[in-house]
This record gives C-alpha cells, sequence and structure tokens, in this order.
C-alpha cells in the first residue's frame, strides 16, 4: 500500500498526485493538514527519507518564524511540525518502508 501525504491546494502535491495515477498507482490520500501525523510517523519519514527534520520542514511559513524554530533542536521541530502541520514539506509519498519527498514531484516516481 502507498500513501501520499496530500495538500490540495498545493501545485506540487497535485503535480505528484497526477504522476501517480498517471502510472496507475494505487495510493491512499492522506490529508495531512486535516489528519496531522504524530511526532512518531514524523520521526519514521525523516528515516524513511534519510534526512533529518531541517529537511522536512517549511521554513518559509510564519509559524516557523513565530515559534522561533530557526535555532531549535530536532525534537522541538518534530514537535512543531506534529502540532502545526502546515510546517511539514509536501508532498510526502510513502510505500512499502519508502519515503519520497516530492520536490520536485517527479521524486515521488523513485521508488514507485
Amino acid at each position: 500500500m502507498s500513501t501520499l501525504w496530500h495538500n490540495p491546494r498545493c501545485s506540487k502535491s497535485r503535480q505528484a498526485l497526477a504522476l501517480l495515477e498517471e502510472r496507475g498507482a494505487a495510493v491512499v490520500i492522506r490529508r495531512y493538514l486535516d489528519d496531522a501525523p504524530s511526532e512518531a510517523e514524523l520521526r519514521a519519514v525523516a528515516e524513511a527519507l534519510g534526512v533529518g527534520p531541517r529537511d522536512m520542514i517549511r521554513r518559509g511559513e510564519a509559524a516557523y518564524r513565530e515559534l522561533g524554530l530557526k535555532e531549535a533542536s530536532e525534537d522541538a521541530l518534530f514537535a512543531a511540525m506534529a502540532a502545526h502541520p502546515k510546517l511539514i514539506e509536501r508532498p510526502v509519498f510513502l510505500k512499502d518502508g519508502r519515503a519520497a519527498l516530492g520536490r520536485p514531484p517527479e521524486r515521488v516516481l523513485d521508488i514507485l
């Protein structure tokens, strides 16, 4: 089973979904803004991506500045993303224990 952490208002997320659908991938859509991942899920995704939380967070969001996350610890970053899912870089595609960050959208195809 595969899952796409999706924000339908995001063009990159829509493009990634279209690429997956064009290839006939069966994808469960998780609107992560409405169904926020837990810190544990975020940590598992970071591990699957092979990155730290700083590589998964949207630094341009107002909440990033408002929460003072520039110098924050990894634990604080994971907690902030769980509490404020808008901070999560999108889209995230998960399949068979692997993960891909859809920046650019074509990267989701790497784990299809």
